[in-house]
């Protein structure tokens, strides 16, 4: 049983009989193997696996959890659990319930909310501030969605900015014009899925005995609400507050704080024995969260005895010269490379280290910031792949369109519908065999200026224009080609579209059709255009050589891809791998270079906190935002307790580049690894003057 490893705490957790159980696991502590011990406890006294759900921060914990449960249990049972993120429970059962789902990412419906966005104007309101942009809107109404559980968006809004109280009903009609567009072709995104599983929850009892939870401090209002609807007859949340790290993204404190006060007959468990780091580098760590308020009393116990190395503090005159140094002191050390992290608050702190170690040949993977399936040439990759397996998600069609010259998402929105008119439902019979009888597919637009809709509806082109242009005589008929605004060069990406989707149409393995989508000539213009866009200088000319590496990096990444698609035998388990566990992979070998919101959960022999100056982390800028000094001291204790053995902390006095002066992070001050001096006394003088003004 997994209960015999478990240490005094940990068993009084897992073996618990209360019905609401709060464990607060510091890092370290062996929060995995008490949630794993309670699932052994729970089968044990005879609760179903199918009657167990895990809700896990990402799919990899909970694949981790099911695997260690399996050892003991065997795979049959196992297996039964179920396990996952928020979101690929509430997938699973929005399919059970034969509801049409369409999953997109977050961002990749910013796109959608662009072609609604882009057809509004604001010019006849006169008012002195600038609107909200279509990406910032968009991304202010994901926040709403997963943080306010009452007023109506445009509500909430003149709530919370009410300078914008003008603009507050356009954004509203965005907002529902948007929400018409995703019901009418079936998409979601990650929120929606939240929302429709706990619709699901209110009316159907999902017949669970228990609820894991794991990073409860990470929840936010919509999961905790999603929780409450299930209506477990037994909780056993995990979490600690000092790890508590995603407020941009909504996660709310206050749920694991007020835990004890919602639950008054809840058990508060805390896990104090710590296996992962020695004594100097949690008294580090320590010594920094102190400064934190605390919300539950804890006293953490080293139990590692051997000699152990005191955290050291790398001081640079320069930026560069941190970087190039570090890459130096990493070549020289005997850790393994797969067991040395370098971590960073500050997307421009890891190009500065990944170049470093480029630089000396030393291998590196990167996770955090922009990642493998992050990336454009990929998503339209996927993009081309989804429209393939689902005509219907005009969102990969926009997508893909916005690379053609001259079409803006609301164009390729106005090309998707008509070739849909045209098609009777269908795109791919709009492009192929469309309605003669149609001779203008295009829809007339709405009218209404108090919302800011303005009538420009287009008058037919003529398709002459193309004769010259070698198209099959086939496509040249199609009246989609009457647009006005299509251009030579948008007409003949359009025309390599038709042609890809015509040689794709019957193959069934997953790795031909990506061989085939990176191959196609549509293909090849989308590299093209991003290579460029990455080797343009600041004068607009093109460096060929840097042009070159791109397209050669994007010719890597398709191989890549191609590789991960061999596993699979069917297209849309392919697509729901590419799409839900993408965060959860990892490509390349060597030194880990790690966000610090990526590093959370795992574990290094030697790790480097790099680029220690104030401003940079603690990041004022994010601070003035929405943060707060408070999250950044849990990112910083987040990161240095990621190392078992090794810690280096390292800062800059000068970027040569900029030409500007850091201070050393409040931070290292308050670790007393910097002598508190007189620009240690403006940094506390300026956060009581912030606090004062708040």
């Amino acid at each position: 049983m997994p209960l015999s490893r478990l240490n005094q705490e940990q068993y009084a957790a897992a073996t618990s009989a209360e019905s609401q159980n709060l464990i607060i696991a510091s890092a370290g502590t062996g929060k995995t193997s008490t949630i794993v011990g309670r699932i052994g406890h729970l089968l044990g006294s005879g609760v179903k696996p199918q009657e167990i759900l895990l809700l896990t921060f990402t799919n990899k914990a909970a694949a981790e959890m099911v695997s260690r449960v399996a050892e003991y249990f065997g795979k049959d049972v196992a297996s039964k659990i179920d396990a996952g993120t928020f979101h690929a429970v509430s997938y699973r059962w929005l399919k059970k319930q034969d509801k049409k789902v369409v999953l997109k990412q977050q961002r990749e419906l910013k796109t959608l909310f662009r072609s609604v966005f882009e057809k509004r104007s604001f010019d006849h309101i006169g008012a002195e501030i600038t609107p909200y942009g279509g990406n910032y809107l968009y991304d202010l109404y994901s926040f709403y969605q997963n943080t306010e559980l009452e007023n109506s968006f445009d509500n909430w809004v003149i709530n919370k900015y009410p300078e914008h109280e003008l603009f507050a009903m356009i954004y509203a009609d965005i907002v529902d014009e948007f929400e018409k567009l995703k019901k009418e072709y079936g998409f979601v995104n990650f929120n929606d899925l939240l929302l429709n599983f706990r619709e699901i929850c209110k009316t159907k009892d999902l017949g669970y005995k228990e609820v894991l939870v794991d990073e409860y401090q990470d929840t936010n209002a919509l999961q905790g609400t999603l929780i409450e609807a299930i209506k477990p007859p037994s909780l056993f949340c995990v979490g600690d507050y000092d790890q508590s790290i995603y407020a941009f993204n909504g996660a709310d404190i206050s749920i694991i704080g007020s835990f004890a006060t919602k639950f008054p007959n809840a058990i508060v468990h805390t896990l104090t024995k710590n296996y992962r780091s020695t004594m100097p580098i949690l008294s580090l760590a320590t010594k920094v969260i102190n400064h934190n308020e605390r919300i539950y009393e804890k006293k953490l116990e080293v139990t590692r005895a051997q000699e152990a190395q005191a955290p050291r503090l790398l001081a640079y005159d320069e930026l560069f010269d941190q970087y190039h140094a570090m890459a130096a002191q990493i070549r020289d050390s005997q850790t393994p490379r797969e067991e040395i992290a370098v971590i960073f608050r500050n997307n421009s702190s890891a190009d500065g280290i990944e170049v470093g170690l480029r630089e000396l040949g030393i291998p590196c993977k990167r996770k955090g910031g922009t990642s493998f399936f992050d990336s454009r040439e990929v998503k339209a990759v996927l993009d081309f792949y989804t429209l393939l397996v689902n005509e219907s998600d005009m969102m990969s069609f926009i997508h893909i369109f916005e690379f053609a010259r001259g079409i803006g998402s609301a164009m390729a929105k106005e090309i998707y519908i008509a070739l849909k008119t045209l098609g009777h439902g269908s795109i791919f019979y709009g492009l192929y065999a469309p309605d003669e009888s149609i001779k203008n597919p295009f829809e007339k637009r709405k009218l209404n200026h108090q919302l800011g809709l303005f009538d420009d509806f287009i008058e037919l082109g003529a398709v002459g224009k193309f004769a010259k242009l070698g198209f099959e005589a086939k496509f040249m008929k199609n009246p989609i080609l009457k647009h006005p605004k299509l251009t030579k060069d948008s007409a003949t990406f359009l025309h390599d579209f038709y042609l890809l989707y015509r040689d794709l149409k019957g193959i069934k393995q997953p790795r031909t059709i990506v061989k085939k989508i990176a191959a196609s000539a549509v293909y090849t213009y989308i590299s093209e255009i991003l290579s460029s866009k990455r080797a343009q200088l600041k004068d607009g000319t093109i460096d060929e050589k840097q042009k070159t590496e791109s397209l050669s990096k994007i010719s890597r990444k398709m191989i890549l891809l191609e590789e991960l698609s061999k596993p699979y035998s069917e297209h849309e388990r392919f697509l729901n791998a590419m799409i839900l566990g993408s965060s959860d992979l990892t490509q390349g070998e060597g030194v880990n270079l790690l966000s610090v919101h990526a590093s959370k959960g795992l574990e290094y022999k030697e790790v480097y906190v790099i680029d220690l100056m104030d401003g940079r982390f603690p990041n004022r800028k994010l601070m003035q935002r929405g943060g707060s000094l408070d999250e950044e001291r849990r990112l910083f204790y987040v990161a240095v307790t990621r190392a078992k053995d090794i810690l280096f902390l390292s800062y800059a006095k000068y970027d040569k580049i900029k030409k500007t002066n850091f201070v050393p992070s409040q931070f290292l001050y308050e670790a007393g690894l910097v002598p508190k001096d007189e620009a240690y006394r403006a940094l506390i003088e300026k956060e009581m003057e912030k606090e004062e003004e708040d």
